[in-house]
């Protein structure tokens, strides 16, 4: 967390920086590129704004406490050969280790922020959006932010690949650009195809199927490595896209109602309608 105003300061420059270049960039590529039709109203823009700030302020406030608990906790587990002997490889193989496993752990809490209901009540915000844009990217309730991280984290902490804190997470940070941007790339809505590139990584047409209202939407986790679902069976990229995007979880109108409806006390655990989940 950070310990002065001077880091508030920082993060809050960054985040209007960020902002600012997302902007210049996916607005008019949106305008240009994007599926034509009426723009959106100025009440999701606001939404879409205040979740920007809103996930961007949650990793600096909310995860840096259970992330240092649990990086501590895995020192304790994890025996110090294994450890060692990981962080004395090439920096490279260090690297490409760290990305492989934080992919794979972000992939299953995903995956299960789906097929888990209680998850799912937190998750289903993120798919409320009706249409796609790169800043849904971020709409995002908190506590679906810090689970599906920190499945991300906590095996990179396990092998040594990574400490708490942005400055210690042991990955360059042109990895940690990349894979920022790479996030609102694939929400925006852009009608690109990449052809061969798709068997590499991920693309909005991967990620908009992800979206779709009813069919397919428990398919394509994968943040950036589509053979993740490959290999786990929930892959699904036809050549078409999707014609209907969003959920039928009830969600609250107003920012504040999205944010407690799925902490009330007795609320039952949403659910989806059951998708064509795994089988053509």
């Amino acid at each position: 967390m950070p310990a002065s105003l001077h880091d508030w300061a920082v993060s809050a420059l960054r985040m209007g920086a960020w902002l600012v270049l997302l902007m210049a960039v996916f607005v008019p590529l949106e305008r240009w590129f994007g599926m034509r039709g009426n723009g959106l109203p100025r009440r999701a823009w606001r939404h879409d704004l205040a979740y920007y700030v809103i996930s961007s302020l949650v990793p600096i406030v909310v995860l840096a406490v259970p992330a240092a608990l649990l990086a501590a906790a895995a020192q304790r587990i994890v025996p110090a050969a294994l450890t060692s002997t990981v962080q004395g490889w090439p920096t490279p193989v260090r690297v490409a280790l760290a990305f492989i496993v934080g992919e794979t752990g972000f992939y299953w809490g995903h995956r299960l922020s789906h097929e888990l209901p209680w998850l799912w009540r937190f998750h289903a915000l993120h798919h409320s959006t009706e249409r796609m844009r790169f800043l849904a990217n971020t709409r995002s309730h908190p506590v679906d932010m810090v689970v599906t991280r920190l499945f991300g984290l906590v095996p990179l902490y396990l092998l040594g690949l990574a400490t708490p804190g942005a400055a210690g997470s042991g990955t360059p940070a042109l990895i940690l650009v990349l894979g920022t941007f790479w996030g609102f790339f694939i929400h925006a809505d852009l009608r690109w195809r990449l052809g061969p590139l798709e068997w590499l990584v991920t693309t909005p047409a991967f990620h908009h199927w992800h979206h779709t209202r009813h069919d397919h939407v428990d398919r394509n986790y994968a943040a950036t490595l589509p053979i993740l679902d490959r290999l786990f069976g929930t892959h699904y990229l036809p050549a078409r896209w999707p014609s209907d995007y969003g959920t039928d979880t009830p969600h609250a109108s107003t920012l504040a109602g999205q944010l407690m409806g799925p902490l009330t006390p007795g609320r039952r655990p949403a659910t989806h309608p059951p998708s064509t989940r795994y089988g053509g």
